[in-house]
């Protein structure tokens, strides 16, 4: 897959995978600040990137941050629209209990292109048809 990346700011870093196989390319930011405890932020990756046609860009947290210091993407997966020509940004939260620390150039979030129907048409109807599960949810198959 060929994705175009047009750099917005000198300072930015084209993502890559860490490793031959793996799925996501971390994302580094050109901007710096702390993140205290149950804030957020936004912060620039300084790229603009162009999926191919039938492809979104999602962005999704770095498991080691999660698990090290409660950092995580607020809004995951977010999504980056095909159509979309500006600055990738990555809203991090801190769910930790300690401020952290983002440095220009850190890796801070990953980059996951994935495939989707480009149109979609709803049908409206007055039934749906029966399945094992029904409507049951939030916590219905127990713990």
């Amino acid at each position: 897959m060929i994705v175009k990346v047009k750099k917005l700011n000198s300072n930015a870093i084209l993502p890559k995978q860490q490793n031959v196989g793996d799925v996501g390319l971390d994302l580094h930011t050109i901007d710096e600040g702390v993140l205290q405890p149950n804030e957020r932020k936004l912060f620039k990756t300084g790229l603009a990137m162009q999926p191919p046609k039938g492809y979104e860009l999602q962005i999704r947290p770095r498991s080691g941050l999660a698990f090290k210091h409660g950092i995580t993407v607020l809004n995951s997966p977010a999504t980056i629209e095909p159509t979309y020509r500006g600055d990738v940004g990555i809203i991090l939260y801190n769910s930790g209990n300690e401020p952290f620390t983002v440095n220009k150039g850190d890796r801070i979030a990953q980059a996951v292109f994935k495939k989707y129907e480009e149109h979609v048409i709803l049908e409206e109807v007055n039934e749906l048809d029966e399945s094992e599960r029904g409507s049951n949810g939030f916590g219905s198959t127990g713990v």
